[in-house]
């Protein structure tokens, strides 16, 4: 009997604490990348879907905090399904202005409806910097949003880098 008064009394505590919940997190912008794309290279069809790569060839990164370029050498590793989908998984560097280079992974999906303009999509980062003056990259949660560039004649995407804060 005491058990059950005991177990009441939590599941009660419980229940009042969740009245309060805290404060859905804010997105704070942190820094955006244009990176200049290579034409898609077809790997072919695998028991996934239809796989292939983007190469990364450079462009340019700046936020309020930090700006650079995009260094060359970096890849977009995609794989379409049957169902309109698509997920990427993208690994290139960036290099600030001072010098420090730091790596970008990105994962992401979106799904598309036949004949449906690519419309923003958003993807999860992990950044990976050295110790020192940039090593508030490595903290927080991130979320970037992706979207096509604007210039036809150089192929690009837009990807813009926000942290979650409280």
């Amino acid at each position: 009997m005491a058990m059950a008064k005991g177990a009441a009394a939590l599941v009660g505590a419980v229940m009042l604490m969740g009245a309060s919940e805290p404060p859905a997190p804010q997105l704070e912008f942190m820094f955006e990348v244009e990176a200049l794309l290579a034409p898609k290279v077809d790997v072919g069809t695998t028991p996934f879907g239809q796989r292939g790569y983007i190469p990364i060839i450079g462009g340019q990164f700046a936020g309020p905090a930090i700006k650079g370029r995009v260094v060359p050498g970096g890849w977009d590793w995609q794989l379409q399904t049957g169902d309109g989908c698509s997920s990427l998984h993208a690994d290139y560097f960036l290099q600030t202005d001072d010098g420090v280079m730091f790596n970008v992974v990105n994962h992401g999906q979106f799904c598309l409806d036949k004949g449906q303009p690519f419309m923003p999509a958003f993807t999860s980062p992990r950044i990976e910097a050295p110790v020192g003056r940039y090593r508030w990259l490595n903290h927080g949660a991130w979320i970037s949003q992706l979207r096509g560039g604007s210039d036809p004649a150089h192929p690009s995407v837009v990807i813009r880098f926000y942290r979650a804060r409280p």
